[in-house]
C-alpha cells in the first residue's frame, strides 16, 4: 500500500496548484485521507483532511477559505486545491492514509495517519 503525491512546483504569489494523491494496493475511499505540510525548519503542520465518507472536510485555519479538497473514487485520487497562493505556503505537501478504516470524521493530526507519501514540493515567489 503506498500513496504518491504530484502537482508540486513554482508559483508566483496569488497563483493555484492542485496536488494529487494517488493511492495503490488499497482504496482509498475506505480511509480519511490527509495533507500536510512542513516548511524547512519547522515542524509539520496538518492543513486539511477528507473522512471516508467524503461528507466531512476540515481545513486548518491559515489554508480556510484559500484551499479545498476533493476526491475522485475512480482514480482513487485526492485533490488537494490551493488558490491564492503566499510565500507561507512553500512546503513539502504530504498526503496520508487514516489508520483505521471508514473513520465517521476526520482530522488534522498527524499521529491518526498511518501511510504516508514521499512528499512533492511547492514554492511561491514571485
Amino acid at each position: 500500500s503506498q500513496l504518491v503525491e504530484s502537482g508540486g512546483g513554482l508559483v508566483q504569489p496569488g497563483g493555484s496548484l492542485r496536488l494529487s494523491c494517488v493511492g495503490s494496493g488499497f482504496t482509498l475511499e475506505y480511509y480519511a485521507i490527509g495533507w500536510f505540510r512542513q516548511a524547512p525548519g519547522k515542524e509539520r503542520e496538518g492543513i486539511s483532511c477528507i473522512s471516508s465518507s467524503g461528507e466531512t472536510t476540515n481545513f486548518a485555519d491559515s489554508v480556510k477559505g484559500r484551499f479545498t479538497i476533493s476526491r475522485d473514487i475512480a482514480r482513487n485520487t485526492v485533490y488537494l486545491h490551493m488558490n491564492n497562493l503566499k510565500p507561507e505556503d512553500t512546503a513539502v505537501y504530504y498526503c496520508a492514509a487514516d489508520a483505521l478504516a471508514l473513520r465517521a470524521v476526520c482530522h488534522i493530526v498527524p499521529s491518526e495517519y498511518k501511510i504516508w507519501g514521499q512528499g512533492t514540493p511547492a514554492s511561491v515567489s514571485s
